[in-house]
């Protein structure tokens, strides 16, 4: 089914977390009505994955990715990644995240995010899903591991310098950017987004979080996607409509979305 021309697809969203648990539904409206087609709501820990499997089941435009965010890397236990092998080959599933490393934070031990981020590398590539990676301040170990691995999927929240940018484009992952290329005082990213292949390209909300300007400080939600698409396009001097269109193809193939 080929997309309408400004169908947007939001790579990364907490729907399922409490932020939302008094409009939920409406949100869900509200991004459809803003050509928001498209959203992919990650785990963070069994339970929400559990939680973003029943939300795609009830909504079409919704899926859903299960795992265990860094944060949560010591409850990654050999009946977590069971019950996360259950969940994966459950109908609209597409991916296995949010996982990844957190070195900001560090409310799991280093060693236990790398080997939880390992172990749900693993299960990735047995059940053929891609993934859905966090890196905060981990640069160089996310790194590090991909290349050992080489899963297919999407690096969430882009943080780094242009030479990151081009290495994880070469390891065949995509780039995922939100609401801080609409920062007033955003000069990194907005400089390097120019330089990148159009085709590596992937837009997200994480919401309730990085809500883009000039809603910055209130909850972030899907429908926010077009301000993203938009300062995107204004970036890499094209349409909104061409930047949909790239942006959306790129993260039906990326995941896999029919």
């Amino acid at each position: 089914m080929a997309a309408a021309v400004d169908a947007l697809v939001d790579t990364h969203a907490h729907l399922d977390f409490s932020a939302f648990d008094a409009d939920r539904e409406a949100v869900i409206a509200r991004a459809a009505a803003a050509g928001v087609r498209w959203i992919v709501n990650p785990g963070a820990d069994l339970e929400s994955s559990r939680r973003a499997v029943r939300l795609a089941q009830q909504h079409e435009g919704v899926y859903a990715a299960v795992g265990v965010h860094p944060h949560e890397a010591q409850a990654c236990t050999p009946a977590t990644l069971a019950e996360l092998r259950r969940l994966a080959r459950q109908p609209k599933v597409v991916a296995i995240g949010e996982i990844g490393l957190d070195y900001y934070r560090d409310l799991s031990p280093r060693p236990a995010q790398r080997q939880a981020f390992r172990q749900q590398l693993e299960l990735a590539a047995e059940v053929g899903l891609p993934v859905l990676i966090h890196d905060r301040e981990a640069h160089e170990d996310i790194l590090a591991i991909l290349s050992e691995s080489r899963p297919r999927g999407i690096l969430h929240a882009f943080s780094g310098d242009l030479r990151m940018a081009q290495r994880v484009i070469a390891l065949g992952l995509y780039i995922a950017v939100g609401g801080p290329i609409t920062y007033q005082n955003a000069r990194v990213l907005p400089a390097l987004l120019p330089a990148l292949p159009a085709d590596r390209l992937v837009l997200e909300t994480d919401c309730p979080y990085l809500t883009p300007h000039p809603y910055r400080g209130q909850r972030n939600e899907p429908a926010y996607l077009r301000l993203v698409a938009e300062r995107l396009a204004e970036l890499r001097g094209v349409s909104f409509a061409e930047m949909a269109r790239q942006t959306t193809e790129n993260a039906r193939r990326a995941l896999g979305i029919p």
